[in-house]
């Protein structure tokens, strides 16, 4: 099993106490919500990765920013780490607490505070769920793009720390294309505010360093975000094939044919079979693999690429074409995908889900390792993928109560990120890093690399408060997970091994 905390990183760690913290937080912050008690805690011990759990030593619940620089400018007076949490619904461990830390949970920071349909942005507070913003900018003709499957409860604080994506970031970009500012609070309480209303702004470009840095950097307490119109019409065509490999050759292909979907996704026999049990979304439950093909824009244009997008794929090897009757039929071909993951869960006690990207060209050979790597570890694996940009989310299906199980699906799922990073791919496409990759982020980076991103780090936050132990491995670490070699036994910048 992977080391939940690096033995330097919790040994760094000052033992504070507790009860001494409890009065200085309630002494200071009279009206801040503070969680102490063993049960109001538990709930807090772990994100959407329910395999690692830690109970924080305190759980604060602001409601406004003087609270959030409060926290934060004590904690850091008092070197106590802090680890923000948005609604929880991470899959890398990102928001898994520290037993000698705060966990700073965002979630009561919920309100859209304005649309501008003119300029077509929103602004909102981080507790703010993805979901909510495309409804409120629903009147307006308008969406919020990035969707990932849990938009009906993640938070944007969370997708911004992650850079989330979702069934239609082919075509319409991750959250970092679709983010114009982010407010933040540095580990000392200063405010800072990173990008622009404008499409760009002047200097280095902090916002997008900042989207994707899992908490490490600082704390967001507010965003602008771009908001779209809604296409005109939107069609989707499923397609099923008697192999995976010859879907993922299809993916390529109408790539290749310079078409560019609203939406790419692929689902093997596994998950289409949970899918359909649970959703009744009428996937053909004997296809190897099915491929769901969404074209937007004007309806000109879309029928004219639905057209081309069937031609490919019956010479890809289509053995059933589908085009979605009407709205309803559309909108539940998606609920199918978009609820692979429960319903996988329905297979078995637990499952671990990853988060690979490859070149699109590799996805058959990597189809094919990922069975073969299953059958050696004698675990299931239901493959869902954004095929389009190549980001895979194999689920390991196993049971935790089973002695040595869990093990062998963390053995597994690390074999597969490494074959991602093997092909030229990365070890996360969405989830981000957190506590679940930290050993693969040793087989993606060499040692300049690593020393570079613990750079960063310091530069923002130099007494590595804010989500210590998460993101970046320590370079001796890597030495002894056996996948990077440090020359001469000294490391560049030493001072920086300790965060």
């Amino acid at each position: 099993m992977n080391i939940l905390y690096d033995e330097r990183v919790d040994g760094a760690l000052p033992d504070v106490d507790k009860l001494a913290l409890l009065h200085a937080l309630q002494t200071r912050l009279p009206d801040l919500e503070i969680l102490h008690q063993q049960e109001e805690l538990r709930p807090y011990e772990c994100d959407g990765l329910s395999a690692y759990r830690t109970t924080p030593m305190l759980v604060v619940l602001p409601r406004h920013v003087d609270e959030v620089q409060g926290v934060l400018r004590l904690c850091h007076e008092l070197h106590v780490p802090v680890v923000a949490r948005g609604a929880g619904t991470g899959l890398s461990g990102g928001a898994l607490p520290l037993e000698k830390g705060v966990l700073l949970v965002m979630v009561r920071f919920n309100n859209i505070l304005s649309i501008d349909p003119a300029a077509r942005t929103a602004r909102v507070q981080p507790g703010v769920r993805n979901l909510a913003i495309s409804q409120a900018a629903a009147p307006f003709g308008l969406y919020y793009a990035p969707d990932p499957s849990s938009q009906i409860a993640c938070s944007i604080g969370g997708n911004v720390a992650e850079n989330a994506g979702g069934v239609h970031c082919l075509k319409y970009g991750l959250t970092v294309h679709n983010v114009l500012k982010v407010d933040i609070l540095t580990v000392d309480g200063e405010h800072l505010s990173l990008g622009s209303n404008a499409l760009d702004s002047p200097g280095f470009d902090l916002l997008a360093l900042f989207t994707g840095s899992e908490g490490l950097l600082g704390v967001i307490t507010e965003v602008t975000v771009k908001l779209l119109p809604k296409p005109q019409t939107a069609k989707v065509l499923l397609a099923a094939f008697d192999s995976v490999e010859k879907a993922g050759r299809a993916v390529g292909d109408i790539i290749a044919a310079g078409i560019i979907p609203g939406g790419l996704e692929m689902m093997d026999n596994l998950a289409i079979r949970a899918a359909e049990d649970f959703i009744h979304a009428g996937y053909p439950v004997d296809a190897q693999a099915i491929l769901l093909c969404e074209l937007d824009g004007v309806e000109a244009d879309v029928v004219d690429d639905c057209n081309r997008v069937r031609q490919v794929l019956q010479q890809a090897g289509a053995i059933e074409l589908r085009q979605a009757k009407d709205e309803a039929e559309r909108v539940l071909f998606w609920a199918g995908r978009k609820n692979a993951f429960p319903a996988v869960g329905r297979l078995s006690p637990d499952y671990y889900c990853m988060d690979g990207t490859i070149p699109r060209r590799e996805l058959p050979g990597v189809l094919h390792a990922i069975a073969e790597l299953s059958n050696e570890y004698g675990l299931r694996v239901a493959n869902v993928f954004h095929a389009g940009d190549g980001n895979m989310h194999p689920l390991i299906l196993f049971d935790a109560n089973q002695p040595g199980e869990l093990d062998r699906a963390e053995a597994l799922g690390g074999k597969i990120l490494e074959l991602c990073v093997k092909v030229g791919g990365s070890i996360t496409g969405e989830h981000g890093v957190g506590r679940e990759k930290i050993n693969q982020m040793c087989a993606q980076f060499n040692s300049d690399e690593l020393t570079l991103f613990h750079a960063i780090k310091a530069a923002f936050d130099p007494s590595g408060l804010l989500n210590p132990g998460k993101n970046i491995p320590t370079l001796h670490r890597c030495a002894e997970f056996g996948a990077m070699h440090i020359h001469g036994g000294q490391l560049p910048f030493p001072e920086l091994e300790r965060f």
